[in-house]
């Protein structure tokens, strides 16, 4: 084992840990903490009966739980894993901090331990895409992989398997970054827009939060931005190491490059070379032909162009992402619950057909304005169903576009996935597309993404 590695372990034996929230990612760290000799407390705000069947998982495992509205209070504890989610200057949290409880993260403490080459990807939509597509071109050229972070799966309790010539892949979101104090040594940006302004206290916060994914590298790491986002294109200035980008208007001296013609090159510091063309990519919509060209600009050069061709011919996307769930009576399904912003609904669902579609739409408010969803909406929506904290924004936002009247769109208002799956029904006709693309975080009724798509799937395969 690493000496680092080992070290880090033996500090922590027979230290009292908190972990701040149950989810997928804290239940193997927990086991592996308590695995290394430490008094793990996981705590949730929830009480035992919401969380389901991982509270007597972490009993058995020998975790103490401290559920309830006062899960934060009271925990006489060495050191607090924080979750993602949880803002970082939490009250409660800074009051730990002058007590001189250590406040960390599990990603925190995996990048200063981790031996491989670490490719790490934010962006305000398309990274868990962009994650997927990365590892796979790597494995694809015969690489050992590691995937996981911000896409729902820890990465520290693998740690000790992990060897030097490996590739960790990692999603990282604004929530993890905030606190990071070491940057990936290929950090790529997708893109920036606002998001997340229900936790952040301002946009800044979020835009800083992003620009800790290349912050922190030295000469040698690379920063790969979207040259056409001026947000993203702007961390530039700012990088110490080496510098691509990825566009689709003009062809960057070092990146990739998709043009009008639908051919796709990689420029190697001037010398560019065609990869392959937008029609070999089998997952459809220009916002995959930008990850996929993010994703060739953090591998070019890593791994061969026969991989990464053959990725591009077999990738077939990730769950809840413009996923076909099923054709019925000649309208299709699809969901692209992963959709939690406008951007990611106008970019993602609103430009992959010609023809109009009938959209479920709504969720939980992130304070984020709707001013660009309107006007999409009206060019490529027939049939808006709305549910949600958001009906009444996205609603106002649609009916005040001076393109309105003229878009002959209807809006249907209903209360849950059930109405809003029947309604579509009710609605389409052979030939229709129907897609949940929320443009909204789930929170006000879902756990997460994932559960609000499987619950759509669920209702839709059932018809």
């Amino acid at each position: 084992m690493d000496n680092n590695i080992n070290t880090f372990f033996e500090k922590l034996k027979g230290k009292s840990v908190a972990l701040c929230g149950v989810g997928v990612t804290n239940t193997p760290l927990a086991q592996m903490l308590l695995e290394k000799g430490c008094k793990v407390t996981v705590c949730d705000k929830r009480s035992a009966d919401k969380l389901g069947d991982v509270v007597e998982k972490l009993t058995s495992l020998g975790a103490t739980l401290k559920l309830g509205a006062d899960y934060l209070e009271g925990l006489d504890v060495d050191v607090i894993f924080r979750t993602p989610g949880m803002r970082f200057y939490l009250p409660e949290l800074d009051a730990y901090r002058k007590k001189g409880v250590a406040i960390i993260s599990e990603m925190e403490v995996f990048f200063d331990l981790c031996p491989s080459h670490i490719i790490g990807i934010t962006g305000s939509n398309g990274k868990t895409t962009t994650s997927t597509v990365i590892a796979e071109m790597l494995r694809a050229d015969g690489k050992n992989v590691w995937l996981g972070g911000n896409i729902g799966k820890a990465l520290l309790p693998d740690i000790e398997k992990m060897k030097p010539e490996d590739w960790v892949v990692v999603e990282l979101s604004s929530f993890q970054l905030i606190s990071m104090r070491r940057s990936p040594d290929i950090a790529v940006v997708t893109n920036v827009s606002p998001n997340h302004l229900d936790m952040h206290k301002d946009m800044k916060e979020y835009v800083d939060a992003k620009r800790n994914i290349y912050r922190h590298q030295s000469g040698f790491g690379k920063l790969i931005v979207n040259a056409d986002c001026p947000i993203a294109s702007s961390f530039v200035d700012g990088a110490r190491g080496s510098c691509l980008a990825f566009s689709r208007m003009v062809m960057p001296s070092w990146g990739a490059y998709c043009g009008s013609d639908g051919a796709i090159w990689f420029s190697d510091r001037g010398v560019a070379r065609r990869i392959m063309r937008t029609a070999d990519i089998k997952v459809p919509g220009m916002h995959n032909v930008e990850n996929f060209l993010a994703a060739i600009s953090a591998v070019g050069g890593i791994v061969s162009d026969e991989a990464i061709v053959n990725t591009a011919r077999s990738f077939s996307g990730v769950a809840h992402r413009a996923e076909l769930i099923r054709e019925l009576d000649g309208v299709s399904w699809y969901n692209d619950s992963i959709a939690t912003t406008p951007a990611r609904t106008i970019k993602g669902t609103l430009s992959l057909w010609q023809q109009k579609i009938i959209l479920i739409a709504g969720g939980y408010d992130k304070k984020i304005p709707f001013d660009e969803l309107g006007p999409a909406v009206c060019d490529k929506v027939k049939t808006l169903i709305l549910m949600g904290v958001t009906a009444d924004k996205i609603e106002k936002t649609v009916r005040e576009c001076r393109e309105f009247y003229s878009s002959g769109i209807e809006i249907v208002r209903v209360s849950n996935m059930e109405e809003a799956v029947k309604a579509a029904r009710e609605k389409a006709v052979e030939g229709d597309i129907v897609s949940l693309s929320p443009a909204c975080a789930s929170f006000d009724m879902y756990p997460n993404f994932e559960a609000r798509g499987d619950h759509f799937r669920s209702i839709v395969e059932a018809l």
